[in-house]
């Protein structure tokens, strides 16, 4: 099955120089966006993420024997692993987010099983409908979608609930993920996959739950048809793992190559991510079920996860993990720490930025353990300003790496980022880009 043509949305004027297209490519490559174009990837947009056709590229062009992605995310390395033909390895520890990327990776299932299956499942949500009344609705479902939407949706989880366990264990998970990937785009607020949900912004179009769905099996049908004709490998393995600690599934000296993009230090709440999501599954009531659900399985790098913890800066401080950083580190937590006292909502910034480089200090040992001796790193990375203090993130990152064990790092810059003032909290100039790391 051939692929019809498609405008990019992200096409740039014919007057721009191939050298400029390239550069703001380049620039992108931090970011998810030229995704949403392309098979598998555009399925489900996770907030976070960088560009599966670089991955794919520096793969090919590494050609290493395994590739392993630590914040595996939504599945973009483990995708572009296998679109190089390459042997993959993924840890994600966010359940909800780790089953999306699971899912992703059953593309090579028979097309037919999940047409046929789509199409039961519609016939048993109609009859679901026709008998359902909405009765307790969490709050937050009844802010984001009108009543005969939610009745229509709710109809498709409990017809899935109900068919589930008649398919097989992968087709099963492709139906799951098809609901999750309608939810957004059925909501008439603001629900836009890289914010957090905005119950009193308003969209001009939202979509019928049953249409949604029907187009988002036939849009993921289509896609699998074209990477099992372009022969992709199909093995990719996705593991519910905590990337501080080394996994028994991937074998020691056996990494030759990481790509990932870690939670960058900047206060962003990734349980909150998939709120909406997890809230209509019924795997939480509310905001305050993030910490047990979600937040305690991942890096700590949002206050609220901090303040929970109820954290300790001088105990974090004297942990071993970031010797290597501490003078500085002191000094950037200090500072935030004062400062904090003049803020109204007085932010625990100083406990996160301190946890956060114990965490990924911990990654980077776990890494040593699994990578060969000429393993190469890449880190898509940015640093923070949190209340207008600076924290240089690729320098300390590169320093715990070889505090860990690696021989060298590198900071390649992508793009800046906060250089337009207006509505800004600081005037702190911030840049993204690549942290590369030998040895």
């Amino acid at each position: 099955m051939g692929k019809p043509e498609q405008q990019s949305l992200f096409e740039l004027p014919v007057s721009v120089s191939v050298h400029e297209k390239d550069a703001a490519r380049s620039a992108r490559s931090g970011t998810f966006t030229d995704n949403m174009k392309l098979p598998v990837h555009r399925w489900f947009r996770y907030s976070a993420g960088f560009s599966a056709e670089w991955a794919e590229k520096l793969i090919q062009e590494r050609a290493p024997s395994c590739v392993l992605d630590p914040f595996a995310g939504s599945g973009t390395t483990l995708l572009a692993a296998e679109a190089a033909g390459v042997l993959a390895f993924g840890y994600e520890s966010h359940p909800f987010v780790a089953r999306i990327a699971r899912a992703k990776t059953h593309w090579n299932q028979p097309e037919g099983k999940l047409i046929e299956a789509k199409s039961e499942l519609l016939r048993v949500a109609s009859q679901e409908r026709a008998l359902s009344t909405l009765n307790v609705v969490p709050d937050l479902l009844a802010k984001c979608y009108m009543p005969e939407v939610l009745q229509k949706l709710f109809a498709l989880r409990d017809a899935y609930l109900s068919c589930a366990e008649r398919y097989d264990p992968e087709i099963s998970e492709l139906l799951w993920l098809a609901i999750t990937a309608i939810l957004r785009s059925c909501s008439f607020v603001g629900t836009a996959q890289w914010q957090y949900i905005l119950p009193n912004k308003r969209k001009s179009k939202a979509l019928d739950p049953f249409t949604a769905f029907e187009q988002k099996v036939t849009e993921m049908t289509f896609d699998m048809a074209v990477l099992r004709n372009s022969g992709c490998r199909s093995d990719a393995r996705i593991l519910l793992h905590d990337a501080r600690t080394v996994s028994a599934d991937v074998p020691r000296n056996s990494v030759e190559l990481v790509v990932t993009s870690p939670p960058y230090p900047n206060n962003y709440d990734y349980a909150d991510a998939t709120r909406l999501e997890m809230t209509f599954w019924g795997e939480i009531k509310g905001w305050g079920d993030l910490q047990e659900i979600v937040r305690q399985f991942i890096i700590r790098s949002c206050s609220q996860h901090a303040t929970a913890e109820k954290l300790q800066l001088d105990t974090l401080l004297a942990d071993t993990s970031v010797e290597s950083i501490r003078k500085e580190l002191t000094g950037v937590c200090n500072e935030l720490a004062e400062v904090r006292q003049t803020k109204c909502g007085k932010k625990a910034y100083h406990t996160m930025i301190a946890a956060y480089f114990c965490d990924l200090s911990k990654v980077f040992q776990s890494l040593r353990q699994v990578c060969k001796t000429e393993s190469t790193l890449c880190f898509v990375i940015g640093d923070s300003a949190p209340y207008g203090v600076y924290v240089p993130a690729d320098d300390w990152l590169g320093r715990l790496a070889i505090a860990a064990g690696f021989k060298s790092f590198s900071f390649e810059k992508l793009r800046d980022r906060n250089i337009k003032w207006k509505n800004r909290k600081h005037r702190v100039p911030l840049h993204e880009g690549r942290l590369w790391i030998k040895g």
